[in-house]
C-alpha cells in the first residue's frame, strides 16, 4: 500500500498491529497494510509499529525506514514507556520502562540488545532493576543488566532461563521487591511466571494474561501454556481477589486501560473463566488477539 508491505518474515505476533490498528491487520496469520496513513499522526503510528516488530517485516518501498522516526522508549502513561524493538528471541514480546519517583528506572522484561538502545533507555533515569516475568523473556537480561549495573530477577521456577540472576524470587507469596513495587508469582503459563504490580496502577502481566481486542476483555493464551492451564486457574484465584490496577501491560497481547474498580471486576471474571479451562495442545494460531 502506497509503497509499504509486510515481507514474509512476520511472526505474527501483534506487536505492530497493537500500536497502528487501524493501518494494519491480520490476514491469514500475518500481518498486512490496510491502507496508508492519511496525517501525521497516523504516520507515527505507523513508524511506532515499523521499529516495534521484531523481524523488521514492515517496510516502505524504499525497504529502509527512516531512523529519525523512531519513537522508543515511547510513553504511555506518565510513570510508564513502551520500549519496542521488540527482540525475536523473546517471541516478539513487549518490554516496559517503570519510572520511579527517584528519578531511576526499572526495565520490565528486555528489547532486543544493542549499546545503541541500552544508551536510549538509560536517558529516562538510571536503571537499578530489570524484571524478568518468565522464561520464555529472559534473552537479553543478563546483558542489559550488566549494561546498566542493575540487579537481574527471575523466579526459582524459571532460574535456569537466568541462572546468573542477581535477585532470585521464591515461592508463591507475594514480595515487595523496591517502593511501591510487588512481584507476585503467577506459575501457570511456565512454573516461574511473575506478575509485577507498582503503584496499584500497572500491572506488568507477562504473558499470564493480556486485553484481547477480540473479545474487548481481559483474557489468557491457553493455548499457548507451556505449564499448567489448571496452575494458572489457581494462581488467578489466589490473587484476583486483591490486586488493584488500571493498567495491564504484558508480553504478549494488547495493552489496556480501566478504572481499578473495573479491572478488578474483569480479573475476577476472568479467573471464573479460566477455572473452566482445561490443558489443550499448544497452537498459537488460536489466540484470539
Amino acid at each position: 500500500m502506497d509503497g509499504w508491505f509486510v515481507d514474509d518474515r512476520c511472526a505474527n505476533c501483534d506487536a505492530a498491529r497493537q500500536l497502528a490498528p487501524g493501518l494494519i491487520g491480520e490476514h491469514e496469520g500475518k500481518s498486512r497494510i490496510l491502507r496508508e496513513p492519511k496525517d501525521v499522526a497516523e504516520a507515527r503510528s505507523l513508524h511506532a509499529a515499523v521499529f516495534a516488530c521484531p523481524t523488521r517485516s514492515i517496510r516502505p518501498a524504499s525497504g529502509r525506514p527512516d531512523p529519525a522516526l523512531d519513537p522508543f522508549p515511547m510513553a504511555l502513561d506518565e510513570a510508564v514507556m513502551i520500549c519496542g524493538h521488540n527482540s525475536p528471541h523473546t517471541a516478539g514480546a513487549n518490554s516496559y520502562l517503570l519510572l520511579r519517583p527517584s528519578d531511576t528506572a526499572m526495565m520490565v522484561d528486555t528489547p532486543r540488545w544493542s549499546r545503541e538502545l541500552a544508551t536510549r533507555y538509560a536517558e529516562s533515569g538510571p536503571i537499578t532493576d530489570v524484571l524478568l516475568t518468565h522464561r520464555d523473556h529472559a534473552a537479553h537480561g543478563r546483558r542489559y543488566a550488566d549494561h546498566f549495573g542493575a540487579r537481574l530477577w527471575i523466579h526459582e521456577g524459571d532460574l535456569d532461563a537466568a541462572p546468573d540472576a542477581d535477585q532470585v524470587i521464591r515461592g508463591i507469596e507475594s514480595r515487595e521487591i523496591a517502593e511501591g513495587v510487588t512481584a507476585h508469582p503467577l506459575p501457570g503459563h511456565t512454573r516461574g511466571s511473575v506478575l509485577y504490580l507498582a503503584d496499584g496502577r500497572y500491572c506488568f502481566s507477562g504473558d499470564s494474561f493480556y486485553w484481547s481486542r477480540t473479545t474487548g476483555d481481559l483474557a489468557v493464551a491457553d493455548s499457548v501454556t507451556w505449564y499448567s492451564i489448571e496452575e494458572l486457574a489457581r494462581s488467578l484465584d489466589r490473587v484476583a481477589g486483591r490486586l488493584r490496577f488500571e493498567w495491564v501491560l504484558p508480553g504478549h497481547g494488547d495493552r489496556h486501560r480501566l478504572t481499578a474498580d473495573q479491572m478488578h471486576l474483569r480479573l475476577r471474571a476472568l479467573a471464573e473463566r479460566t477455572r473452566l479451562l482445561r490443558p489443550r495442545p499448544v497452537d498459537f494460531t488460536a489466540v484470539r488477539w
